[in-house]
Parts: C-alpha cells; sequence; structure tokens
C-alpha cells in the first residue's frame, strides 16, 4: 500500500465536503482488495441526524463500485480528528483488520489499525 496515494486522495476529496453548518470539513479515502481508492467527503444536512461521514460515504461508493474487502483507510481533518464510532463499525463490516491513516490538513499524520480503534468489534460470528 502507497500511503502517499492514499492521503492525497482523502485531502482531495476534503476540498469538496459540503459541511455549511459545522465547519468542519472531512474528507476520507478507502483503499480495496483490488488495488482501487475510493474517496468520499462529509455532507452534512440541515436535518443534523441526516449528515454523513466522510469515512462511510468512501467506504459505501467502494461497495456501490463492487469491492468487498477495505485494506486501509485515510482520513483526513483540520485538526486530526479520528473516525466516529459509526464509521469505525461500518469500516468492520468490510475491513476488520484495515490500516488507518488520520491525517490533518498540514499533511502530518499518523497509522494505527481498526482493531486499536475499535476493540471487540460487534461482528457476523
Amino acid at each position: 500500500m502507497d500511503p502517499k496515494a492514499l492521503i492525497e486522495a482523502a485531502h482531495a476529496a476534503r476540498a469538496h465536503a459540503y459541511a455549511p453548518y459545522s465547519k468542519y470539513a472531512v474528507g476520507a479515502a478507502v483503499l480495496g482488495k483490488s488495488g482501487r481508492i475510493y474517496p468520499g467527503c462529509n455532507v452534512e444536512n440541515v436535518s443534523f441526524g441526516l449528515t454523513v461521514c466522510a469515512e462511510r460515504v468512501a467506504v459505501f461508493r467502494a461497495i456501490a463500485e463492487g469491492e468487498r474487502e477495505i485494506v486501509a483507510l485515510a482520513v483526513i481533518t483540520e485538526n486530526g480528528g479520528a473516525p466516529c464510532g459509526a464509521c469505525r463499525q461500518v469500516l468492520a463490516e468490510f475491513g476488520v483488520a484495515a490500516r488507518v491513516l488520520i491525517g490533518r490538513s498540514d499533511q502530518s499524520f499518523r497509522e494505527t489499525t481498526l482493531p486499536d480503534l475499535l476493540p471487540q468489534a460487534f461482528d457476523k460470528g
């Protein structure tokens, strides 16, 4: 995996975020087992419960395009915020052992894994 390409895709996706309420733009990109990268950005709604996180947009895009296994995720925010619990659980459905790159707008990032972010995930078993 080339972390640079995944992080660049997440940075590019962040530029498309629709965040007029929180002003918290998020970009994400997932790497499918096929080697293809799928970007996503957060999309807010005036009815806050209908807002969708960038990570889930990226995962759902990958699934909609035929991917079934996610091997890595990059998420970019202004301050290096980690994926929320809902995004962690959705990622676990398709990438239980995924690498996770959490970055900031200044191009710095840290690496972790989904098992570290979501120990004892609810699973199919």
